[in-house]
């Protein structure tokens, strides 16, 4: 059986996604688990949509084989309420597989499960976890990370990603596949959470240092050096590269990296420009040292990201459109 453990202003997606998932894969799969969603007090509970999920109390079951825990704004409190940690800490102790989604790391963390472990949680509070949690061996930019008997993923839809590795690993690569596409969903998909986010927050920090990134973004073509970066920003080399990693937990030249990875990701997709002239005019210079950055941010080269952004639709048997499965 799978429990999914959600609390007061849970996010509706992070229990929605895994339950669909393990409800379409049960079509596919003789025997699947059934679902039960449990929280500290049974009965409706309001998600902080305002939609209501119906759960059952935390009574200790020796049924359960995988426990789903969920994120939202009501996590702080779920993760300093004793009984939801205790219910958490039992059944990891029966050594059942144990899942978190997005900010319901936050709950296995304080339960104790995560410390010396590796994990994930959603890009906005890596920084903020990293502070609450040091002894967790986070991994900001994946989508679900898995640690022995425990699971954890990014941010709410990465729930249904986490969900299909599971799904995978307990009925095979077929069912995973149909699930997916069931879902309209890719199989497993490409890269981590940089794509989404870190990216994403580099066009425009809150910072101070955010005029400064926009000037980069728009002259990638120069060479950017911390030294260059410094002098534009009116400070000294090492004084620049201390307050900049203070405030966006990242060094210049990650920083820089990843403006370039992103703008070379667009053009790469949605251009058919060669790659080798993506490569100069973004500052990589090199095609291989793009690609190399490529690989480290996405998991595959630039070729496979732009095969994959031109990929046609195929079409299931009720002729609808679903992603291919990587």
């Amino acid at each position: 059986m799978i429990g999914v453990l959600i609390f007061p202003d849970f996010q509706l997606l992070d229990a929605a996604g895994p339950i669909s998932a393990f409800e379409i894969a049960a079509r596919f799969a003789d025997g699947a688990p059934a679902i039960r969603v449990v929280a500290v007090t049974p009965g409706a509970v309001r998600s902080s949509s305002g939609v209501e999920m119906v759960a059952r109390g935390l009574k200790p079951s020796g049924t359960l084989t995988t426990l789903i825990i969920t994120g939202g704004e009501g996590v702080r409190h779920a993760a300093a309420c004793e009984k939801t940690l205790g219910f958490v800490r039992a059944h990891a102790r029966r050594g059942i597989r144990i899942a978190s989604v997005c900010s319901g790391a936050y709950v296995l963390a304080s339960a104790g499960l995560l410390d010396g472990r590796r994990a994930t949680t959603h890009w906005q509070r890596t920084r903020h976890f990293r502070q609450t949690y040091p002894r967790v061996r986070l991994e900001p930019d994946q989508i679900f990370v898995r640690d022995g008997d425990i699971w954890t993923s990014a941010g709410i839809s990465a729930g249904i990603d986490l969900s299909l590795a599971m799904i995978a690993e307990d009925y095979g690569e077929e069912i995973a596949q149909r699930t997916a596409k069931q879902l309209v969903l890719y199989h497993r998909r490409s890269g981590g959470q940089s794509q989404f986010s870190s990216l994403l927050e580099l066009k425009a920090p809150n910072g101070r240092f955010g005029p400064l990134l926009a000037w980069a973004r728009e002259n990638l073509d120069a060479r950017l050096t911390v030294e260059d970066l410094a002098e534009r920003a009116g400070m000294s080399s090492r004084h620049f590269s201390r307050a900049f990693v203070a405030e966006t937990s990242t060094t210049p030249s990650k920083a820089i990296e990843r403006l370039r990875i992103e703008v070379a990701r667009q053009r790469v997709q949605s251009s058919s420009e060669a790659i080798e002239t993506i490569a100069e005019t973004t500052g990589f210079r090199d095609p291989e040292r793009m690609r190399r950055a490529f690989i480290r941010a996405f998991g595959q080269p630039p070729q496979s990201l732009r095969r994959g952004a031109r990929r046609p639709p195929i079409f299931g048997e009720n002729g609808t459109s679903v992603v291919p499965p990587d």
